[in-house]
């Protein structure tokens, strides 16, 4: 349905400009001199919370599939950079890895933010984890019940 198509592209594109909001934006809080590592992990973080948002509050498979398209396509158009820098695709696996599991999702997204920070087991990094993870995917929530109920 060539509506239901054009609001799951609407979602995606919403998201992205979000996305590119908050990258400009960003400065991890109040840790002082953030690394760029930290700075390009909290965008991989972020880029994979919208992907598991739009499975998670979209559904269907097809829309999920046009979600994502209109979110990378809206990224590439606004900032090629950003866009290289937030779809790599050995954090996203490890990411699945703990999205897919089930139980305490939050925890596990948060534990995997730590590690790929090089800070294992650093509580204070799998909490900044877990808040990112918890904050963006409500921000995914808003914009789909905003188009797929209407």
């Amino acid at each position: 349905d060539a509506k239901l198509k054009a609001k799951a592209m609407q979602i995606g594109k919403e998201v992205a400009q979000l996305f590119a909001e908050d990258a400009k934006n960003s400065d991890i809080g109040d840790m002082q001199n953030s690394s760029e590592e930290l700075v390009m992990q909290r965008r991989l973080l972020l880029s994979f919370t919208a992907t598991a948002g739009f499975e998670e509050y979209i559904g269907d498979d097809a829309l999920v599939g046009f979600a994502q398209k209109s979110f990378l396509d809206t990224l590439k158009k606004q900032d090629k950079d950003l866009y290289k820098s937030s779809s790599d695709t050995g954090a996203f696996s490890f990411y699945y890895l703990a999205f897919r599991r089930g139980s305490e999702t939050e925890r596990r997204i948060g534990q995997t933010f730590a590690m790929l920070c090089s800070h294992d087991g650093d509580p204070i990094y799998q909490e900044l984890g877990e808040a990112l993870y918890c904050w963006f995917l409500s921000v995914v929530r808003k914009a789909a019940s905003e188009h797929i109920k209407n």
